[in-house]
């Protein structure tokens, strides 16, 4: 088997739980009442998109719709508005997984940058075909933040699975 070239080593398998919790942790931080600050990333979003890249047959379009529903729920904002991002957040993520896990971290982060920029742009689209006001350049700085964020989730979400297997004379990996 041809591994990416990013691989330094073998992972092991992704915990369905650990998937499960890093998503709810990663809502209940976005739930949180910080106010309605520019450079706030989403880090739901980021979260969302990660494990669509490393499992996207665990976390896939029905997850990202689900959550997206929280958090319109959550925001009070246009039912729908988040879910149809975070669908479509999803879905490219999903499309691009496999070239992006080719590349290292730092080109990783490049490449998911389009797709925080156009999930914020169509919650920004659906906010004002809803009648909200423009809230200004600076919501530009969100998805650029988010980017940025990327090589500390990778590290932060894929340590559980770098951990050493238990060792066995008999396996020779």
């Amino acid at each position: 088997m041809i591994l990416p070239r990013a691989a330094d080593q073998l992972l092991l398998p992704a915990n369905p739980w650990f998937i499960a919790a890093s998503l709810l942790v990663a809502l209940a931080i976005n739930l949180l009442p910080l106010g309605r600050q520019t450079l706030t990333p989403d880090l739901l979003a980021l979260v969302l998109v990660f494990w669509n890249v490393h499992q996207p047959r665990r976390v896939g379009i029905g997850v990202a719709f689900v959550l997206g529903l929280a958090m319109d729920v959550h925001e009070g904002s246009l039912l729908g508005q988040h879910a149809l991002a975070y669908t479509l957040l999803s879905y490219f993520a999903i499309t691009i997984h496999r070239r992006l896990l080719w590349f290292g971290v730092a080109s990783q982060t490049v490449q998911v940058l389009p797709l925080f920029a156009a999930a914020h742009l169509v919650t920004l689209v659906v906010r004002l075909l809803a009648g909200d006001g423009f809230p200004g350049w600076a919501w530009l700085a969100a998805p650029l933040v988010q980017a940025l964020l990327w090589p500390l989730a990778t590290f932060v979400l894929l340590a559980p699975q770098r951990r050493p297997p238990d060792p066995d004379e008999n396996r020779p990996l």
